[in-house]
């Protein structure tokens, strides 16, 4: 039995929006296609009719700096994410997300912009835009807008992107002097396996204490989402032993893990989130300050 009836491969997003329109329902967009395609083999992804091959729009695939921000299209995969020099400039922990996704043959394929509209809550190159503070630019027929990244979810595995209607064309990430990120995951040692823990940092550095933080932790809660009371034990914190006490002691309020057969208990996971949080910290501080060094 086929697993859709239609395929149609576009070059452009105007042509992506007019395919969706005129195509019939149910559409889908594809780009790497590593969840949909296994999902539709599975069962576990509604029929599809068409599906709307976006992998060859040039918008989709570009990393440029645009101004003020970083510009990562959706579609580009997450292996090129990994080793491009512009996102290891500006956006380090995206990089070392995009690097961590599947093994070598599916960061071929999987796309940045698939891995956040699967919306899964361990997400790993959604845990880092979201520290970051991307903004995701998603296009319709009336026009474009940005939205703050959290806006994409509505609970896990379900995005708040309209199907059908929506193209999520990529992620702008502020860029700016001072400031450096850092992301780390635990898995199990079968090397590609989903995240028992990841954890991403944005920290912004003045001399000896830290004048920003952004910190996410995926899985902690139904959606990706940031460690507000986390950051607020380290903001305007030198990095010292104190305040890492201090971050670590608010870390069963701060964070909802929950137990996962298939992953982890939550009891270990609170565990983990100690050491995991400390290194990740620890790494985005010592960088800021070789930032500083070289500017």
């Amino acid at each position: 039995m086929s697993l859709w009836f239609k395929y149609i491969s576009v070059h452009s997003v105007d042509d992506a929006l007019r395919a969706m329109g005129e195509a019939a329902a149910p559409a889908c967009l594809i780009a790497g296609g590593t969840d949909v395609l296994l999902e539709l083999q599975q069962g576990r992804h509604a029929p599809v009719h068409t599906l709307i091959d976006v992998s060859a729009v040039p918008e989709l695939l570009d990393v440029e700096l645009r101004g003020d921000s970083l510009f990562i299209g959706a579609a580009a995969p997450a292996c090129d994410v990994a080793t491009h020099p512009l996102v290891r400039a500006h956006a380090r922990a995206v990089a070392e997300a995009c690097g961590m996704i599947g093994g070598p043959q599916v960061r071929s394929a999987a796309t940045l912009g698939g891995n956040v509209a699967h919306a899964l809550p361990a997400a790993d190159g959604a845990i880092a835009l979201l520290a970051l503070g991307a903004e995701a630019e998603i296009a319709c027929s009336c026009g474009r807008r940005r939205v703050p990244l959290p806006e994409l979810y509505r609970g896990p595995g379900e995005s708040a992107l309209s199907g059908g209607r929506e193209i999520l064309v990529g992620f702008h990430i502020p860029t700016g002097a001072g400031h450096s990120s850092a992301f780390h995951r635990i898995m199990r040692p079968q090397g590609v396996a989903l995240p028992v823990l990841n954890a991403a940092v944005w920290m912004d550095r003045s001399e000896d204490y830290i004048r920003d933080i952004r910190i996410a932790v995926g899985p902690s809660g139904p959606v990706p989402s940031r460690a507000a009371e986390l950051e607020a034990t380290l903001r305007g914190k030198s990095l010292t032993g104190q305040s890492i006490g201090a971050m670590l002691r608010a870390v069963k309020t701060a964070l909802k893990l929950r137990s996962s057969p298939g992953r982890a208990s939550a009891d270990y996971r609170y565990l983990l989130s100690e050491v995991l949080l400390q290194e990740v910290v620890a790494a985005a501080w010592e960088r800021t300050a070789a930032v500083q060094a070289a500017a």
